[in-house]
């Protein structure tokens, strides 16, 4: 398995009340899977993507990666972790808009202390593979949200990620550019052989993956 959960729980507390997300979730990812995650809002998916990334702290519980358990990490070392195995695109593009679309995808590297030229030449060629050679030196705002969309996913995938993770990709995208953009993230999946999670509301994709889990209360039912 690359990555498993083993009594997986996370309960927000503040001084009036406790929230329980989820308690004691049990989950095992073979390898080169493509899951689907669907339920309501507030089942806990998005809380659960983060975690299975690394971008928060499980309350108890520990996350595997390769036999790993990644929370036994120092930031700095998670922060690592996350740059060089994980890729991450959420339904909000959180790119730059100060620089460019080849900037964008560079970054991951760039924070790694990667050498600018050959990062370029290789942002270059995944923005070609997602369809925009034509707006490598174009910011974030000369571009409509599909197109954006697609650099958020040629940056997540520019470092060569094990794990991908993606949280309501197509959520923010009219119909047609959802499956154009989902058929994209399912022929990138196969060629980068990836192992990846989408969180999804949209069953029409859903049923695309491999798996489909739903996720209700805090529990997994594989349909």
């Amino acid at each position: 398995m690359i990555i498993e959960a083993q009594d997986l729980t996370k309960i927000y507390r503040t001084t009036a009340s406790e929230v329980v997300v989820f308690e004691n979730l049990q989950l095992a990812i073979p390898k080169g899977r493509l899951i689907a995650v669907i339920g309501p809002s507030g089942a806990g998916k998005s809380t659960l993507l983060h975690l299975l990334g690394g971008l928060d702290r499980p309350t108890r519980g520990t996350v595997l990666f390769n036999g790993s358990d990644i929370f036994q990490m120092s930031s700095t070392e998670l922060s690592r972790f996350r740059n060089r195995h994980v890729g991450f695109v959420f339904q909000f593009h959180h790119l730059l808009p100060e620089f460019t679309a080849a900037e964008n995808v560079m970054m991951p590297r760039l924070i790694r202390g990667e050498g600018r030229p050959a990062v370029l030449g290789d942002a270059e060629r995944m923005l070609e593979r997602v369809g925009l050679s034509h707006r490598l030196d174009h910011k974030v705002g000369e571009l409509s949200g599909g197109e954006q969309q697609r650099v958020a996913i040629a940056r997540a995938l520019s470092g060569s990620p094990e794990l991908f993770l993606a949280d309501e990709p197509t959520g923010n995208l009219d119909h047609r550019t959802g499956e154009t953009i989902f058929g994209m993230i399912r022929d990138l999946h196969a060629e980068k052989e990836l192992t990846s999670v989408i969180v999804t509301h949209n069953e029409r994709i859903a049923v695309q993956c491999d798996e489909v889990w739903q996720m209700d209360a805090g529990m997994f039912r594989r349909e």
